[in-house]
């Protein structure tokens, strides 16, 4: 039978989607699972790797069926995941504990004796990236000092993209796109460092082979043919990080590209042709070979808005049920007819912390300029204005290292709001497109397996083929001037606040 159709499998922190694509990049059919997560102690944040597998079984029958596709014309596979997740796994391929995702922060201390063993500057210089529970490495230490006989069990380290690619193949991987987060990967020269590793402990044989996301690792095995309704020896590639991956289904392939992502969290992604390192900022490999991304990632995102949907947004449901669209909408339509700048309401979008640039676990989300004048459409856009405030710090904060951007691809769940997109143009002063997809990011793990079998010569002809641009927001140069004002005060209110945070942590604990 006629291979018609590439599989992408997107394993998400919330959860699972499924989609499969044709050549051109249309989405032919998709699905979406969740799994649950778990909170076993301060700090600890977990999921069960068993779990998305069965998640994964159930939904690629599910699109199958859905679409009316025969596992007979899937091409080739491709495979995203969450950053930073940590799974260690037994010689048989058991998983010896719950996968530790990226916002787990218990290995505080280990981070910090990180820094006082090896020299924070030489693990930046090496890894490109801050010393921070949340990566990889730390959490190696803990399991090491905190659970010694998983450790020992422990044949391989894997991340989430790279167990999932397992499950498929029965065979280990790691892509160097999610290497950024191990603090004994090279960065620069996209190997392991023994030197580092050996002064942090760690066996470098705990480690995977290093892949690049196009390749392919293996085969569908028998086993899980039988488990997941496809048939044997499909080829899988090694896939990447999921930002990575939503870079590249943005259409983000050359120097200067930037993506701009407002799904659960926010961020951009600019693509360099070499690294380039901030202290502030995150660095890691695209997912196409010999390319970076700098990349800016902020807790603050649609996430936030599905706070206030979740706690405040009774009268958007139900004027949404009466009028049968998402409450999402009337969200949009609400602050649509809000002057720029919320009339003096400014929000601080650090709902579960902030990551970059001010790496502050203990920063909080704050409205500020309350008043009785303030509606709920006040509100609303202040928060879609917090988030467009945060995405410019981390650009301006990349403009610090030389790095300057003109254009934003912009994708996720906010993306689909008009009104939100336009604020962010207008903050920024950057133009900003928007692909015609919703699945970018199951879009760019395609793409990954498209070039890996040769259904595309190359990323330029993949991106050629399947990305699509939907609309383009320009700034306009009057709300810029507004904002410009509004973002001062927004950064100097995070600075006269930072103190207080820490002390409304430890009384609140």
């Amino acid at each position: 039978m006629t291979k018609n159709y590439l599989l992408a499998i997107d394993l998400g922190t919330s959860g699972c989607k499924i989609t499969v694509f044709d050549f051109k990049g249309s989405p032919m059919s998709s699905w979406i699972g969740g799994y649950e997560t778990y909170y076993p102690g301060t700090g600890f944040v977990e999921q069960d790797p068993a779990k998305w597998w069965e998640v994964i079984c159930q939904g690629i029958k599910a699109t199958l069926c859905k679409g009316g596709i025969s596992p007979e014309e899937i091409g080739a596979i491709g495979v995203d995941g969450t950053s930073w997740a940590c799974i260690p796994i037994d010689k048989a391929g058991n998983v010896l504990r719950p996968a530790m995702l990226w916002l787990d922060r218990r290995a505080e201390i280990q981070a910090e004796w990180m820094k006082e063993k090896v020299g924070e500057s030489r693990l930046f210089e090496t890894n490109g990236n801050p010393v921070d529970a949340a990566y990889i490495t730390p959490k190696i230490l803990w399991i090491k000092e905190n659970e010694p006989e998983v450790y020992k069990a422990t044949h391989k380290f894997l991340q989430s993209n790279g167990y999932v690619v397992y499950k498929l193949t029965g065979q280990y991987s790691q892509d160097y796109s999610q290497g950024y987060g191990l603090h004994f990967f090279n960065i620069r020269e996209g190997c392991w460092d023994e030197g580092v590793a050996d002064e942090l402990g760690i066996n470098l044989d705990l480690m995977a082979p290093l892949y690049h996301s196009h390749e392919v690792v293996g085969s569908v095995t028998a086993k899980a043919a039988k488990e997941t309704g496809l048939i044997p020896g499909i080829p899988v590639v090694a896939g990447g990080l999921d930002a990575a991956c939503c870079t590249l289904g943005a259409g983000v392939i050359f120097e200067g590209q930037t993506q701009e992502q407002g799904g659960q969290a926010g961020g951009m992604s600019i693509q360099t042709d070499s690294p380039i390192l901030h202290p502030k900022l995150i660095l890691g490999y695209h997912v196409i070979p010999n390319k970076w991304l700098l990349q800016g990632g902020t807790v603050g995102g649609g996430g936030t808005l599905k706070w206030f949907n979740q706690e405040l947004g009774a009268f958007e449901q139900e004027l949404a049920r009466e009028r049968g669209i998402s409450p999402y909408e009337i969200m949009s339509e609400e602050a649509e007819r809000i002057s720029p700048g919320s009339n003096g309401l400014i929000f601080l979008p650090y709902m579960a912390g902030e990551r970059s640039p001010i790496w502050d676990t203990r920063a909080r989300g704050v409205f500020f300029g309350l008043s009785y004048d303030k509606t709920r459409g006040h509100m609303i856009r202040s928060i879609m204005e917090g988030v467009g405030f945060s995405l410019l710090h981390n650009l301006e904060t990349a403009q610090e290292a030389g790095v300057y951007v003109d254009t934003l691809n912009s994708v996720g769940g906010a993306a689909n709001s008009f009104v939100w997109t336009q604020i962010k143009a207008d903050i920024t002063g950057k133009i900003i497109n928007v692909p015609y997809s919703d699945h970018a990011t199951t879009l760019g793990a395609a793409i990954l397996a498209g070039v890996g079998v040769g259904v595309y010569k190359d990323f330029e002809h993949g991106v050629k083929e399947t990305v699509r641009i939907h609309r383009t927001h320009y700034p306009d140069e009057r709300n810029h001037r507004i904002y410009r004002d509004y973002y001062g005060l927004y950064l100097e209110l995070y600075q006269r606040l930072k103190d207080s945070f820490v002390k409304l942590d430890d009384i609140s604990n």
